[in-house]
This record gives structure tokens, C-alpha cells and sequence, in this order.
């Protein structure tokens, strides 16, 4: 290990990033509380990506360190953080939503671990909620994970259920992903896979690039010594249908072009399956704009295939082989409503 964490020497310099568009107070108290972190080597960006209100006009006036990059159109939060990593001065990058508030030693514990490995690509926090904070954070939990059929789940969250933290998930683990919320990386190989595909926009580019980085031959950790808090939702909130747009044509779009052909053949039509039902559960409960959100990611998928064979190639000619150890093997729809696993724990009964 190449630095002293008691004594703050030869410490990494690490760029803290943070993609932003509009809220004054979350942004301000975001920075307020990254003024208390103890670690000392780093920089702040933010990415404004086109702001309308007087928030860059006020972290300009009340953080003169903090460095900020414009952009001159929204490139969703993949090309806010694309945008920061290409400014910043650091060997490790922080990719940080703006809704988030930290313990004063949050950083180190991701440091100490991303360093134990050349092989691990990158580490996230425990993330709890902000407002209920016993409870995990919907966004990330204690470390992501992917099933078969491409669905995310977190070691404290699944779909909906959001469990209460009594340290069941303390543990630092191996994980699918670490989630977009907060996590450490290393900048040599966010550039080398090139960093977040900007067509996702947002939401799965995390899930996206720790994929590439499973294929790659890299590692991705959670190291829950270090814990945050989110609020969830300040951009764009949960109930929002581009939020549910988003989410599906993602999901679609990983699970077309990450997998083996094997994967794609075996799994797409169940898939499929659990889309339409999806689609009926939505609709008949009278989520009108969330179910015709889900079409229109599938009709986006027929009408950008092009994009989905070049990304094929693309990542097949950078990783050829395909290592499907780190899935879940079962399908988390099928257990969670179907056998009414709402718990992670409940995973390995």
C-alpha cells in the first residue's frame, strides 16, 4: 500500500465528480458536507448539465474551491460523469449524486479497499436513506447484483422491499455492481472501457460499466465501513414515466448486448415475458403513463437495433469471453413474487 491513512501521507489524489442539474439545497448541503470529510487529497467537480436555477450561482459564491465544468446541453448523469472524469486531476474517481450526505470518513474505507487489489475496478459504500436512515437506500443498498434474466437487486433492497439496516450486510463482499449513487474507481480503467455509454442517459450506465469491467477480468467490491446517506428521487423522482422508460429500455439494452450468444438465445424470450407482465400489472392497476412507458422501451429496441448489433461487436471484440459465475442463477421475479423472497437473506434458503 502506497500511503499512510492515520497520517494523511502520500495520499492518492482522488476527484470527487458530481453530475448536476438544478436543486439549490440539495447541491449546497451535498458540498457542505464533503467539506467535513476527512480525507484531504482530492478535488470536487460539478457537472452542470445546463442548470436553470441559481445553484451554480451559489456554489460558485459559498465553495470558490470546488471546480465546475458546463455543459452545454444535458448528457444525463453518463455524460456529466464522462464530461468530469476527462477534467479531473486524479487517479481515483468518485462518481457522487448530489442528493447524498456522507460520514466524515467515508472515503477512506473505499481507498484502503480499492488498493488491496489491482484486480478490483471499484467499490461502493452502504448506502442508507437519508430521511429514514435505518433503513437502505433503494439505490444501491449494500452492493448490487444482477439474475439471469437481467434484473438488479441490492443486498437490502429488492424491487420494492427496502429493508431496515441491523448490520445483517456489514460485511464487504464481491458484488455484480456498485451503484451510480456513490462509488470509488479507478480512472486507467473507467477510461479503458470507456466510461459510461451515453446513449443510457441515465439510469444501468453503472450497472453497464461494471459489467464491462466483469469481462474485463476486474473485480467490483462493497466495503460497508463506509456508509452514506440519499435521498432518492431529487432529479427525477421514482414515480416518474421517463424514470420507468428508462429503466426498461436499460435493462433491454444490457441484457441484447452483454451477454454471450448462448445467454441471449436462452434468456431473451423469458424476458420478454416478464415485460408483458409487467405491462399488465401496470396497466390494470391504472399506471397508465409507467405501462405505456414500457412500450415505448421496447418499440426503442426495434427501432435502434443498428445501435444494439454495433454495441454487440463492440464489446465482444474488446471481451470475448463471458464469465456468467457472478449472476444470480435463479430469476429474483420469479422468487420474489412468486415464493415471496423479500429479503436478500431469504436468497440462499
Amino acid at each position: 500500500m502506497r500511503f499512510d491513512i492515520s497520517k494523511q501521507e502520500n495520499l492518492l489524489k482522488i476527484s470527487i465528480i458530481i453530475p448536476h442539474f438544478n436543486g439549490e439545497n440539495i447541491i449546497l448541503n451535498c458540498l457542505e458536507s464533503l467539506q467535513k470529510t476527512t480525507y484531504k487529497n482530492k478535488e470536487i467537480i460539478v457537472v452542470d448539465n445546463g442548470s436553470t436555477d441559481k445553484s451554480i450561482f451559489k456554489i460558485e459564491r459559498q465553495f470558490p474551491e470546488v471546480k465546475i465544468i458546463k455543459s452545454k446541453n444535458n448528457r444525463g448523469y453518463a455524460g456529466g460523469c464522462n464530461l468530469g472524469s476527462e477534467n479531473a486531476e486524479g487517479e481515483l474517481l468518485i462518481f457522487l449524486n448530489n442528493d447524498t450526505i456522507h460520514n466524515v470518513n467515508w472515503i477512506e474505507p473505499l481507498l484502503i479497499k480499492i488498493e488491496s487489489d489491482p484486480k478490483i475496478s471499484s467499490v461502493q459504500p452502504k448506502i442508507l436513506n437519508a430521511i429514514k436512515k435505518n433503513n437502505f437506500d433503494y439505490a444501491g443498498g449494500s452492493g448490487g447484483y444482477l439474475d439471469k434474466y437481467g434484473f438488479p437487486f441490492a443486498r437490502g433492497r429488492i424491487f420494492d422491499f427496502v429493508e431496515e439496516d441491523l448490520g445483517q450486510y456489514d460485511d464487504p463482499s464481491e458484488i455484480f455492481w456498485a451503484s451510480g449513487t456513490a462509488f470509488i474507481t479507478k480512472k486507467k480503467i473507467f477510461h479503458k472501457v470507456g466510461g459510461f455509454d451515453e446513449t443510457l442517459f441515465a439510469h444501468f450506465e453503472e450497472i453497464d460499466y461494471h459489467w464491462k469491467c466483469k469481462l474485463a477480468g476486474y473485480k467490483v467490491w462493497v466495503n460497508p465501513k463506509s456508509v452514506i446517506y440519499h435521498i432518492g428521487g431529487a432529479t427525477l423522482s421514482y414515480q416518474s414515466p421517463t424514470k420507468k422508460y428508462l429503466n426498461h429500455r436499460n435493462s433491454l439494452i444490457l441484457m441484447l448486448t452483454n451477454t454471450s450468444k448462448f445467454q441471449l438465445i436462452k434468456y431473451t424470450l423469458p424476458r420478454l415475458f416478464f415485460e408483458k407482465v409487467s405491462f399488465i400489472k401496470e396497466f390494470f392497476s391504472g399506471n397508465f403513463s409507467n405501462s405505456f412507458a414500457q412500450i415505448r422501451a421496447v418499440f426503442w429496441i426495434l427501432f435502434n437495433l443498428s445501435f444494439i448489433f454495433r454495441k454487440r461487436k463492440s464489446i465482444k471484440n474488446l471481451y470475448p469471453i463471458y464469465d456468467t459465475n457472478y449472476f444470480y442463477k435463479n430469476s429474483i421475479v420469479w422468487d420474489y413474487f412468486f415464493k415471496n423472497k423479500h429479503k436478500f437473506t431469504d436468497l440462499k434458503k
